[in-house]
């Protein structure tokens, strides 16, 4: 990771950090009647002092390719890493991959409780789209809404929420405990709506925010699809290759779980072989921007090398 990058993403890191804490103070704004102590500091333990904060970065990125400035940009950004958050303190319960240990600490569940957390990310599902409306993630209502509804169906039934219940299925949840054999295409199908949809978005996020073009908006989005791509088969290399400590999570999941994964359906070779063409693809999305685009095309390798 070049020292630009790592710059960046500690300057998005940081910025994200803030604006989160501002959301989730203690004190009720206009139109909550007050806000439970528990449940704020469960959904403060979910969301902040960890995490890359990729997503935060990929909007701001994005948006200051049409000259937005991060202040501008930071409440979308925190608003698309509350659904990340959201989806990873689901995604630990023991209904879904039943994980102790998220950003190398005791996830949301093991530290408060099961109930908590269903509501601890419900807050932070909802609290998204309360960022998003007001004047401050954007001064134009119509842009407000395009945030809105993009970020929405990135994270519902036909993107992430969607991707978790083909997962599931996958997982043989619904059909007798075996798990199913999917193909290589309707593996990239689930990944690319369970993990890719909320990466995509994010660069989306950034175009609209800088009233980009056609053209622009097309190129960010075959980066966006390519990194999201990428940073799934990277993960799941982890999960063969990576340790717990690393990780910061337990590794070895898929493969006990009978997850359909493009590494099992196609081998680790194949796998990193792939990983490597669609960083390349990303970058390529990017040549409309020249120089401008450098730094998200050091992202994408910054993904497929990453052993966190």
């Amino acid at each position: 990771m070049t020292l630009s990058l790592a710059a960046r993403l500690d300057a998005a890191a940081t910025a994200t950090e803030a604006r989160l804490a501002l959301a989730l103070a203690d004190a009720p704004l206009p139109g909550e009647r007050l806000r439970p102590e528990r449940l704020m500091a469960a959904m403060r333990h979910g969301a902040l002092g960890g995490g890359k904060r990729l997503r935060p970065f990929l909007v701001l990125e994005s948006a200051a390719l049409f000259a937005v400035a991060p202040e501008a940009a930071v409440t979308a950004a925190a608003a698309v890493e509350c659904i990340h958050c959201y989806s990873l303190i689901h995604d630990d319960l023991p209904a879904m991959d039943d994980d102790d240990l998220r950003r190398g600490r005791p996830t949301v569940h093991k530290a408060f409780d099961e109930a908590t957390a269903i509501l601890a990310g419900d807050g932070l599902l909802t609290l998204a789209f309360d960022l998003l409306a007001g004047s401050d993630a954007h001064a134009d209502p119509a842009a407000r809404i395009a945030l809105v509804r993009a970020l929405a169906r990135a994270a519902g039934i036909g993107g992430m929420v969607g991707g978790q219940m083909l997962d599931l299925a996958a997982e043989g949840r619904f059909s007798g405990g075996a798990p199913l054999a999917l193909g290589e295409a309707a593996i990239r199908d689930l990944q690319a709506m369970k993990t890719g949809a909320l990466l995509s978005v994010s660069v989306e996020a950034g175009a609209i925010l800088g009233g980009a073009d056609a053209q622009a908006r097309a190129a960010l989005f075959a980066y966006g699809r390519a990194l999201g791509a990428a940073f799934q088969i990277a993960d799941d290399i982890l999960d063969v290759e990576g340790t717990a400590e690393e990780v910061g999570k337990k590794v070895g999941k898929d493969a006990a779980a009978g997850k359909a994964t493009l590494v099992s359906r196609l081998g680790l070779d194949a796998a990193r072989a792939l990983l490597a063409s669609l960083v390349d693809d990303a970058a390529a999305a990017l040549t409309p921007f020249g120089t401008r685009g450098a730094l998200l095309a050091q992202a994408a390798r910054f993904v497929a090398d990453r052993r966190s």
